[in-house]
């Protein structure tokens, strides 16, 4: 990032041919749009309207603090690289752009307008697109040249970028293939998108099957009698979002209703199976709207939220609010877990899951070859764009493509041509290479849908070297392995302990390289088993709890001094012994929403596979004060919470500048193989034992002097001051009187200090409630 902090190098965001954008339009889409360009570093500039008398940027730099309110950004620094701007005194910023998104107002008049304005002033071959939702590409160029038509895009964002994964992507042949490349490589690189091609049509893709999904699930729910309970607890056992179709319709807000449904049907044909439900013209959503139920910005819409933080729930037969009665999901025909169970059943809930799924297979079957070029796409934008767990094709297979024909045919309907093809070629998707469907029927080829640096093709080409319960070791290709954990939550476990022993020393024998990581973007590693410590703490079996301890630092000091290079693959949560892992890694290549933390003074302990001693490492590389170090350790750890990103992570002190951060996380494990073999590659040796500048007692009194006085602002209680007490003598050194200590002495303390707190009664009870309910407890 451009004088910024020394933050990790973004990776994949060079030679795309992206080196500044620019945004105009400056509410939330546009606004949070620039910020994902920020956070990878990429300089943006934002424009809006002119803004009234001494503020003439206003408006945009209103969009830059919204961004900053909202967590938009991955850390506030990323905010400089955004410039704020107006339309009338800074259009000619653009000609610095390679890439300029149009997010104003959906009005044809005045996006036309603009695009004339803006093809005088940018750069020849600069890609412009518009981040429309509902306006065909062909009429919004209807009055431009062809050179603008050439470099014209529509990408289909969705709110919150920084958060929604999907961008739909439509072009033309008039585009060139180069043009259209560059605006896929920088969403997936830059912006960290999945990229899903749409064909020129009202909705797109996710808009199209999604709204029809929500009018059915709606209005079918309405004249079956259902609840509003009811029907969105039948939707979440489809694998929806846990809001149901009614809860995501009070978050898109109950007066968009007529806007987004009704340009969406003004734009099709009567023909299409939209009109057969007209949500905008449904008398409860006409009185909500009249009554000012919009949803969940008026806290009230088919849920209504009171002052006492009571809910209440829409009659849909009255129109009047009751209290909410949730729907629990044990109750329903196979416990919400069995979609076939639900379906079979022929109560007013199977019933009612039936119409909505067979409705909704049928027109997603139907309208597919006009939307989309396979059934994967279809599936990869509602589950990205909306939450989905799986999509409806693969919906479909779960459910049964057979069965599900067969029934339409028995209730009178036609079995759309695209699913007579998925019955004819073995399925939606091959059962052999998952390979999907085109939506033409011929069977999609491999290098449209796969990636040689993912870990699931790295296991179809290659078998397993070695590997237990807990973990196993892969050939990752040029002489590195990848070492998967695959228990529940990634946690350490004593068999991913033997696994680990196991792999590093194959790695030794026979390769050049050991990548850490896995295909779970949600969970490096959550940390150590939870239960197996709490079964010693239980058993008073202190030798067994020491021998655990020592085993993990002896793995860890293992990895960090193997003779070959350790890089970690880190994506969503690494914590604890996770974190610690990590933390002993020669590099790191980390998601951009890592989040890392040492959370172990949440139940009473202290972090004991050396992560007091590696991060009391990484912040004494930074400074060359030890009371300073020793205050910014002890903050990270005491306080537990894990980074909101990566940047935040390195803030934490849990990256160096020499690590480096993924945008897209489908980017991480292919990033780090390469890693360590470029450091396998230049010679590598493994890291000198390290030294550690101690603060000793003196260091120990500044830490709880401070503690003390913040005692009452932190709520501190009883317990955490004994945590805090102990974690600053283990930071601190207190205990061996001299001013430096070694890796090896540093590990004792740690081990030392996670023992004699696990002996303690409050201790014990914070381990205890953790387990049972997964929460901390204040004691």
């Amino acid at each position: 990032m451009n004088a910024l902090p020394p933050f990790p190098s973004t990776l994949g965001t060079q030679d795309i041919g992206i080196a500044r954008a620019a945004v105009i339009g400056a509410g939330s889409m546009g606004s949070g749009i620039a910020a994902q360009f920020a956070n990878a570093g990429i300089p943006v500039d934002l424009l809006d309207i002119k803004g009234t008398g001494a503020s003439p940027n206003g408006p945009a730099e209103a969009g830059i603090e919204r961004q900053s309110k909202a967590n938009g950004f991955m850390h506030p620094a990323a905010a400089q690289l955004v410039r704020p701007g107006n339309i009338e005194d800074d259009l000619q910023r653009l000609s610095e752009a390679d890439w300029i998104i149009e997010a104003v107002v959906e009005r044809l008049d005045v996006k036309r307008d603009l695009y004339g304005k803006i093809d005088r002033v940018r750069k020849k071959g600069s890609v412009v697109s518009s981040n429309t939702s509902t306006i065909p590409r062909a009429d919004l160029i209807a009055e431009q040249g062809p050179a603008f038509a050439a470099d014209f895009l529509i990408t289909h964002f969705f709110n919150p970028p920084r958060v929604m994964r999907l961008v739909e992507i439509v072009s033309a042949s008039e585009n060139s293939p180069e043009l259209v490349q560059r605006a896929k490589a920088a969403s997936h690189s830059i912006l960290g998108k999945t990229v899903v091609d749409c064909h020129d049509t009202p909705g797109f893709i996710a808009n199209r099957i999604g709204c029809y999904w929500l009018a059915v699930a709606a209005l079918e729910a309405k004249s079956m009698g259902l609840t509003v309970e009811e029907a969105d607890a039948v939707m979440a056992a489809f694998g929806s979002p846990r809001t149901g179709a009614f809860g995501l319709l009070d978050l898109i807000g109950i007066d968009l209703i007529p806007h987004v449904w009704g340009s969406l049907m003004s734009a099709l044909p009567a023909s299409d199976g939209i009109h057969a439900y007209d949500l905008p013209s449904d008398l409860t959503v006409q009185g909500m709207i009249a009554a000012g139920h919009l949803g969940r910005k008026a806290k009230s819409g088919f849920y209504r939220v009171n002052a006492d933080k009571t809910r209440e729930a829409l009659d849909l037969s009255t129109g009047l609010y009751r209290p909410e009665a949730p729907l629990d999901a044990a109750s329903l025909p196979g416990k919400g877990r069995d979609l076939a169970a639900l379906l079979q059943s022929d109560d007013r809930l199977g019933r009612y899951a039936w119409r909505v799924l067979s409705r909704l297979i049928a027109y997603t079957a139907e309208v597919g070859p006009e939307i989309a070029k396979d059934v994967a796409a279809i599936d990869t934008a509602m589950e990205l764009g909306y939450a989905w767990r799986e999509g409806p094709f693969k919906l479909a297979e779960r459910c049964g493509i057979e069965q599900l024909a067969e029934r339409l045919k028995q209730d009178g309907g036609d079995v759309p041509a695209l699913l007579a093809s998925a019955l004819k070629n073995g399925g939606f998707y091959a059962k052999d290479t998952s390979l999907p469907l085109r939506t033409d029927g011929a069977r999609a080829q491999a290098t449209d849908h796969s990636s040689d640096l993912a870990l699931p093709a790295i296991k179809f080409r290659r078998p397993k070297i070695l590997g237990n319960e807990g973990a196993s070791l892969w050939d990752a290709g040029n002489g590195v392995t990848c070492f998967e954990i695959h228990t529940k939550m990634n946690s350490l476990t004593p068999a991913v302990f033997d696994a680990l022993d196991q792999s590093l020393q194959k790695t030794a024998s026979d390769f050049r390289g050991l990548v850490i990581g896995n295909d779970n973007p949600r969970v490096f590693s959550a940390g150590a088993d939870l239960s197996y410590f709490v079964d010693l703490v239980r058993k008073e079996d202190w030798a067994a709890l020491s021998a655990f301890l020592s085993r993990g630092q002896d793995l860890f000091m293992r990895v960090k001094h193997a003779p070959f290079p350790v890089v970690a693959a880190v994506a969503g949560l690494a914590l604890g012994g996770g974190c610690e892992l990590m933390l002993h890694c020669d590099a790191i290549v980390a998601h951009a929403e890592l989040a890392v933390g040492l959370p172990e003074t949440k139940v009473g302990i202290v972090p004991g596979w050396g992560g007091c001693t590696q991060l009391m490492l990484r912040t004494q590389e930074r400074g060359s004060d030890p009371v300073m170090n020793v205050q910014r350790a002890f903050n990270t750890i005491l306080t537990g919470a894990p980074s909101s990103s990566a940047l935040d992570a390195w803030e934490k002190g849990l990256l160096r500048s020499s690590d480096a951060i993924v945008m897209n996380p489908d980017d991480l494990l292919g990033r780090a193989v390469a890693r360590a073999a470029s450091l396998a590659d230049a010679r590598y040796r493994a890291p000198e034992p390290a030294t550690i500048s101690l603060s000793g007692s003196a260091g120990k009194d500044a830490l709880m002097e401070r503690i003390h006085k913040q005692r009452e602002t932190l709520r501190l209680t009883e317990t955490d001051i004994i945590v805090a007490e102990t974690l600053a003598s283990v930071l601190t050194g207190a205990a061996l009187s001299r001013d430096t200590a070694s890796e090896n002495d540093m590990l004792a303390l740690e081990r030392e200090a996670v023992l004699a707190l696990a002996k303690t009664p409050a201790t014990r009870e914070r381990i205890e409630h953790m387990l049972a309910t997964g929460k901390p407890l204040r004691n």
